[in-house]
């Protein structure tokens, strides 16, 4: 398949043309239109060096939150711990905080400091939201998406304390099922989001059950 090149025009190839691994396109740029007809179509950003690279992988990490997992052991520490969880209280710190974090097999980040302009103004239009962890007034864990409809796009996540990035997703995952969330994207595999509940499908499954679950806009 062919990797496309965007220019200013607002629009994607289809994301059923992308690369075995994933990759689309090359090019265009972090507005708000482009991001929100991304995302509707089943493609995200990531950046390399210089350039935005937008991507569909097959299979898809997903979590439906009636399969969330809660370990007998995470059960017990989200009773007894005195970490205090919030909502959008820090948005841009949990993505700088997510830009930081020393991953392991990553030499770098795809969170740039354009990523982060672009998606702190999601954020400010009410698309973007974080959750996130505190010990006292310290942020030691987060995460951020994309909430569109009733399906949420996981973009990253952070931790600096022992299970705090667990509980974090946990407690944000049930209260995304209280508002009627169907289906969580999380991109790609790993395997700290198999342990709680995480399955692939196929971008096919993945782009069908996101045109349903779409609010019509």
């Amino acid at each position: 398949m062919p990797i496309f090149s965007l220019d200013k025009e607002l629009v994607f190839p289809p994301a059923e043309l992308a690369e075995p691994d994933g990759l689309l396109a090359i090019g265009g740029d972090l507005s708000v239109d482009r991001l929100l007809l991304a995302y509707r179509s089943g493609i995200f950003p990531w950046y390399e060096g210089e350039h935005i690279i937008w991507w569909s992988p097959n299979p898809r990490l997903v979590l439906d939150p009636d399969n969330l997992y809660v370990s007998k052991s995470m059960q017990v520490f989200i009773r007894k711990t005195s970490l205090r969880f919030t909502i959008n209280k820090n948005f841009r710190g949990v993505m700088e905080a997510c830009k930081n974090s020393v991953r392991r097999e990553q030499d770098g980040t795809w969170i740039s400091d354009e990523m982060i302009a672009a998606f702190t103004k999601l954020h400010e239009l009410g698309f973007a939201h974080s959750a996130e962890a505190w010990n006292d007034d310290e942020l030691v864990a987060g995460l951020y998406g994309i909430r569109m409809g009733n399906f949420f796009f996981g973009e990253s996540m952070f931790t600096n304390v022992s299970n705090a990035s667990k509980f974090t997703f946990i407690r944000y995952v049930r209260q995304l099922k209280s508002e009627g969330v169907k289906l969580i994207d999380c991109q790609v595999y790993t395997e700290h989001l198999e342990s709680l509940g995480a399955s692939m499908i196929s971008r096919k499954e993945f782009l069908d059950i996101l045109s349903q679950s779409l609010e019509p806009r």
